[in-house]
């Protein structure tokens, strides 16, 4: 009778599963007493293990969710709250502006060292010290930047403030494989990608106003600000790391401690192949990593190419003050949020269902993948990840070419500020979904190098964009303005210099390679 009850009750699982797809699954927490019976800290006890992240209560779970989104976007917000000021530190140091932007893009370069610096840090020590060590770190050096004296005193503190201030990025990741399973990991990792895109479209709009009444100092003040907020949050946080968990487990009950990773020599080398060799030989190596690290790191470029287009244009063209033209970066804001939206949407109508009917039929998902059949329940193939990118992928265009053609004096201003919201959810869309397709593609350890590679290459090219946008404007304004000269019957506007300073016509080619994943799988491109 015993194993008839158990069978009845296997049969009846997934059709409980099937019916209630918008509550999380549940799993029976045991009391703390049963772990006084725990006799190995080798692994969980099982998926009832009350030590096991993914059986926190949702409340805690929603909190631990928070924190690093909360302290990503505090560090993306460094990044781009230094843009309003950079002309009074041009005066102030008697600097050239590629000079006073520095300090920009040596800031958002530091990020991309988030891998290097967090991966030995969670590994020795837990996911949690990482969070309450490196913000204030950073913090300090934001401290300096602000009572800096000098340019190469502002330009050396704000790249070591980005340098400790990354781990966060780079883990966060981590944190929600932690916490969520992976069917419902999209809407947690959609809100903490949210932050690394909220946070720059942000901190013009309060660095605007910050330059413009009190001096370019205070950008530096409005980040501790935000960063003590961040530090306050990230203080009860708990650890969600298992292999630091385990071991913290065997030293309180006397146990034997989980396998120990590689020690010594053995440790640098494993830390150089997985953050820093194994992801730039991938980028030449894997196709996809390479081709979709190439699309999303220009994307990023062409976002972090606005914080100078944007005063350019609604400063130089529609004559706004900088905190008027602060306010025009709200726009990009409301783009990420609807791609948050769009994303979970895609998530709940496309990916979910089809999870669901894995676990119904026993098997994995046999579509979309020439090896997909014979997986465990439950399996769904990564390019049922790649329709957000697909939509993403003409928000972007869209958007650029709107904002080319329209920012001129003789079309209202607001035309050219809503073109920033196209491109901004496109911009997330694609990131968020090549992000889980190469993880879910490459599993967690090469995965984990996929994604260094795709921060490496994103953070890279976003420091470098920042140099020559101004120096790409002035020279195709005196180009157009000799052309006139010589030939006054032909008309241009602004909108040539929009296109031009924002180089990121349709990629026909990268758009078709998410269509060719989504249909024939990874296999098939690799070939």
């Amino acid at each position: 009778m015993s194993s008839i009850s158990s069978k009845s009750s296997s049969s009846r699982q997934p059709e409980q599963v099937h019916n209630d797809l918008e509550k999380p699954p549940t799993r029976q927490t045991l009391p703390m007493s049963r772990l006084s019976k725990v006799t190995t800290a080798q692994d969980w006890t099982g998926k009832d293990d009350p030590e096991d992240p993914k059986n926190w209560a949702f409340r805690e779970k929603a909190f631990h969710t928070f924190i690093p989104a909360v302290l990503g976007f505090t560090v993306s917000f460094g990044s781009s709250v230094y843009t309003p000021g950079y002309p009074e530190v041009m005066k102030e140091f008697n600097v050239s502006s590629t000079v006073a932007l520095l300090p920009l893009s040596l800031y958002v370069f530091g990020l991309g060292f988030g891998p290097i610096l967090a991966a030995p840090l969670s590994e020795s020590y837990g996911r949690a010290v990482v969070y309450k060590v490196a913000v204030p770190i950073s913090a300090f050096f934001v401290l300096g930047a602000g009572f800096s004296q000098s340019i190469a005193a502002l330009t050396i503190c704000r790249f070591f403030a980005g340098v400790f201030g990354s781990p966060p990025l780079a883990i966060g990741g981590g944190t929600m494989a932690d916490l969520w399973e992976p069917s419902h990991r999209a809407v947690a990792s959609s809100l903490f990608a949210l932050a690394p895109f909220f946070g720059p479209a942000i901190g013009p709009v309060i660095g605007g106003f910050a330059a413009e009444n009190k001096g370019w100092r205070w950008t530096q003040w409005t980040i501790l600000f935000f960063a003590a907020f961040a530090i306050a949050v990230a203080l009860p946080a708990r650890e969600t790391y298992k292999k630091a968990i385990l071991e913290r487990r065997a030293k309180r009950l006397g146990l034997a401690p989980p396998p120990r990773g590689p020690t010594g020599l053995a440790a640098i080398k494993f830390l150089l192949t997985v953050t820093i060799l194994r992801p730039v030989s991938m980028l030449f190596t894997e196709p996809i990593v390479g081709f979709f690290s190439l699309y999303v790191a220009f994307n990023f470029s062409v976002l972090f190419g606005f914080f100078e287009a944007f005063p350019l244009v609604f400063g130089g063209v529609y004559h706004f003050t900088t905190g008027q033209v602060g306010l025009t970066f709200l726009a990009i804001g409301i783009g990420c949020i609807l791609a948050f939206f769009t994303i979970v949407t895609i998530d709940r109508l496309v990916y979910h269902p089809r999870f669901i009917a894995s676990l119904n039929r026993g098997s994995g998902d046999s579509s979309g993948s020439d090896d997909a059949e014979g997986t465990a329940p439950g399996f769904v193939a990564p390019e049922h990840r790649l329709y957000a990118a697909m939509a993403g992928s003409t928000g972007l265009p869209v958007g650029l070419f709107w904002f080319a053609w329209t920012a001129r004096e003789d079309v209202h201003w607001i035309s050219p500020v809503l073109a920033a919201i196209p491109f901004a959810w496109g911009n997330l869309m694609v990131f968020m979904s090549s992000a889980m397709y190469l993880i879910d593609t490459y599993g967690s350890l090469n995965g984990a190098s996929a994604m260094a590679a795709n921060g490496l290459l994103r953070y890279s090219l976003g420091a470098v964009f920042p140099l020559f946008t101004i120096q790409s404007k002035n020279r195709l304004a005196r180009a157009i303005k000799a052309y006139k000269t010589s030939h006054p019957d032909t008309t241009f506007t602004i909108s040539w210099h929009a296109y031009y300073l924002n180089p990121d016509a349709p990629t026909p080619g990268v758009d078709k390679l998410e269509f060719y994943h989504a249909k024939f799988g990874p296999e098939r491109t690799r070939a």
